[in-house]
């Protein structure tokens, strides 16, 4: 059984492949049926009869015209049709008794139906059904009740029906498989927005981290190479808070880089993402590197959706790192959480020269921050206050766009 279907399959993707040979086929099946067919008498005591009659020389020439017509159905399917029809014609009008020659007008019309669209099925096979059943109806040998234009009528009609249904089951399946390619082609777009998306993702969690961690061991080495031979245990605690920033830097650095991991890779670090439940540990690092930064918070202590969390502390931790890198040796900072109906505002001001300060849109930091703000669906402002100094303020939804709420 399982041969007997490999072999059809195989004949149809061969067929499929060569369509003359299938039309040529066709043509001669038709032809054979078509001559056997003028053998029959339909008329016969007991119904039809073969050996009562022979087709005339003329029938059968037109028979072999009608059928080698048929090898170009798919070529040129309505001059198929208007040449069969039109032998039909005669022949119905000159046959006595007329030969099956209708039959290769029938399989032209459902060739036409199979391959146009509904409105010329409708018209081209109410005209060929009308020409052909009229024909033989009024200027046929028979008389017009007979079975034989009955059957004339009923198999131009089908003919006509079947051609629009497998057109209509073609259209179909080509628009299911449409559809189909349409939807992989978006599940693709979609990964690679995904993959982009967490690549950017990745990339500010790493400038953040580097840039705050490596500020620090830059300000604290600098400290420490200045008062190495006047104050040596000073340069020491200096020296002690370098070599705790980069500890912090390399473990946050690991369990951002863990997240690119594979499976079957080394387990990767689970310490949870940081956020403003760690705020005072920032703050000490940045105290201890000697900026002075004061602390306000006002956020009923409600706990935040975990990416809302961890965007506060990274514009936290980069508006500081900004202060101390470009708001001069005396800036100080503040910080506000606060909690305004459904968001929380996150501040950070400093007291630096204007001029100082970093500009917006300048290098990977309030870039990195405005575009974790804006994913979150909230809004950020960066800029030189009134007076001297610079200002960060991100507004956060406490509903992030995802759905996560606190």
């Amino acid at each position: 059984m399982t041969s007997l279907a490999t072999g059809f399959a195989r004949s149809q993707r061969w067929l499929r492949a060569h369509p003359l040979a299938f039309d040529g086929a066709l043509a001669a099946g038709v032809l054979a049926c078509m001559i056997t067919g003028s053998f029959a008498d339909p008329n016969g005591p007991h119904g039809p009869e073969f050996g009562g009659r022979t087709p005339e020389l003329r029938s059968v020439v037109l028979m072999v015209l009608v059928a080698g017509a048929l090898v170009f159905r798919r070529r040129n399917p309505m001059a198929v049709l208007v040449f069969t029809g039109a032998v039909s014609v005669v022949e119905l009008i000159a046959g006595d008794p007329a030969a099956p020659v209708a039959m290769g007008a029938v399989i032209a019309l459902y060739t036409v139906a199979s391959r146009t669209d509904r409105p010329t099925t409708w018209r081209v096979g109410l005209l060929t059904m009308a020409v052909l059943t009229g024909t033989a109806m009024f200027f046929g040998s028979t008389p017009w009740y007979t079975q034989e234009n009955l059957g004339i009528f009923a198999w131009t009609g089908m003919a006509g029906a079947a051609g629009d249904a497998v057109r209509s089951r073609r259209a179909f399946v080509d628009a299911i498989q449409e559809r189909a390619e349409r939807a992989e082609r978006t599940r693709e777009e979609e990964a690679r927005r995904r993959v982009a998306e967490e690549r950017l993702r990745i990339a500010r969690d790493l400038h953040d981290v580097v840039a705050h961690h490596i500020a620090l061991v830059n300000v604290q080495a600098g400290v420490a190479a200045h008062i190495m031979d006047k104050r040596p245990d000073q340069a020491k605690e200096a020296l002690a808070h370098v070599r705790e920033a980069s500890r912090s830097a390399l473990n946050e650095l690991r369990a951002t880089v863990g997240l690119l991991r594979q499976t079957g890779d080394p387990e990767a670090p689970t310490e949870p993402a940081p956020g403003l439940d760690v705020l005072d540990g920032l703050v000490t690092t940045f105290r201890q590197a000697g900026l002075p930064v004061e602390v306000a918070r006002a956020d009923d202590g409600i706990r935040l959706p975990a990416a809302v969390d961890l965007a506060a502390y990274r514009i936290i931790q980069e508006a500081l790192t900004n202060v101390r890198k470009h708001a001069g040796a005396d800036a100080k900072a503040e910080v506000s959480v606060v909690r305004v109906g459904t968001t929380v505002e996150v501040t950070v001001l400093d007291n630096g020269a204007g001029t100082e300060g970093p500009q917006d849109g300048g290098g990977h930091g309030l870039l990195g921050m405005r575009e974790r703000v804006t994913a979150l669906g909230g809004t950020l402002v960066a800029g030189p206050r009134y007076g001297g100094g610079f200002r960060v303020q991100a507004i956060l939804p406490l509903k992030t766009r995802t759905g996560e709420d606190r």
